[in-house]
């Protein structure tokens, strides 16, 4: 899909009639997925060829920051905003003196801020730098906005692991929340959830990286497009995806926090498994102990004819049993 922009907001362009003319007044042309004929277009129009989408995903500097004939051609991996489908997908930008033209291969709310801060004169569009200054300021402000969204659901999964036993009671039921299988699941999500927050910072990590080569090259490339209010933007746009680098390298640092606590939980619960398995193993040698010595065979044993014999070899095997219980109760393991 292609939308067409200029100074002042949308600009008809012919509908998807490969033979019509793209308007002289387009300063901003934004390829959503673009077909071929829409490529061709746009390339018959400006003289900038359209990359793919595989010549965009390349991952090498070189290939990402190109300075041609005809002006630059940036490349970076951005996320999709989309929290049930957080992936990376490649977006170019193509600026030259005269056009801005942005590939793309997937929706962003930013492109549709950018139209709409465009259409109702909030921003200014006059040139392709200025238009290309308003794209990636949006960009810089949604992964603000995103990370923030990310700090308010770690705050709240920090919560749920440090309360993870605040509502345990004493003789769980089959089926209460705190009895084991329920509590292996809750440990199971808690860090399923911990690891798709990491997994997504990642990839904010790597599409802050693209915009802040994407900044610096720009602005080494085109000192003379700038005009002397726009190079203080680039120096505001550097500053600001530097602290917003720092914030995300808080967040990670919060993740392997957050991932530590929660394999300590795990172990934890590990341990209580083998202390239960270790208590009862050791409860069970005495009365083993007991029951082995008067199982055997010897002709001469004085209790083998006493009438109170058998009632006398289970109380002492109950009470070689229940001994060490009160003992491993008394020191607390229990």
């Amino acid at each position: 899909m292609m939308s067409l922009h200029g100074a002042t907001g949308a600009v008809e362009h012919g509908g998807a009639d490969g033979g019509a003319s793209l308007p002289d007044h387009a300063l901003w042309i934004d390829l959503n997925d673009p077909t071929a004929e829409e490529a061709a277009r746009v390339e018959k129009k400006t003289g900038i060829r359209i990359p793919s989408r595989a010549a965009l995903s390349e991952v090498e500097s070189s290939s990402r920051l190109r300075r041609n004939r005809d002006g630059l051609s940036l490349s970076t991996p951005m996320v999709t905003f989309d929290r049930s489908d957080f992936s990376l997908k490649p977006l170019g930008f193509l600026l030259t003196a005269d056009h801005l033209v942005t590939v793309r291969f997937h929706e962003m709310r930013a492109f549709a801020a950018v139209r709409k801060r465009v259409d109702d004169g909030d921003g200014d569009g006059t040139t392709s730098t200025r238009m290309f200054l308003l794209v990636v300021e949006e960009l810089v402000d949604n992964l603000a906005d995103l990370l923030e969204e990310m700090s308010g659901d770690l705050d709240s999964l920090s919560t749920r692991i440090f309360d993870f036993d605040s509502g345990a009671r004493p003789g769980a039921r089959k089926g209460d929340t705190t009895a084991p299988k329920r509590r292996d699941l809750a440990l199971r999500r808690l860090l399923r959830s911990v690891g798709r927050h990491g997994k997504s910072l990642a990839k904010v990590r790597a599409s802050l990286l693209g915009l802040a080569r994407i900044i610096a090259f720009t602005k080494g490339e085109c000192q003379q497009l700038l005009g002397e209010d726009e190079l203080p933007r680039f120096d505001t746009l550097a500053g600001d995806i530097a602290s917003i680098d720092e914030f995300e390298t808080r967040l990670s640092e919060t993740v392997q926090f957050l991932l530590d606590a929660t394999l300590g939980l795990i172990n934890i619960e590990q341990n209580n498994a083998f202390r239960v398995l270790t208590v009862v193993s050791v409860v069970g040698v005495p009365p083993t102990l007991v029951a082995s010595m008067y199982g055997m065979n010897f002709k001469h044993m004085p209790e083998l004819d006493w009438a109170y014999g058998y009632p006398y070899g289970l109380a002492l095997i109950a009470i070689s049993a229940v001994v060490p219980l009160l003992y491993f109760k008394a020191k607390g393991w229990l």
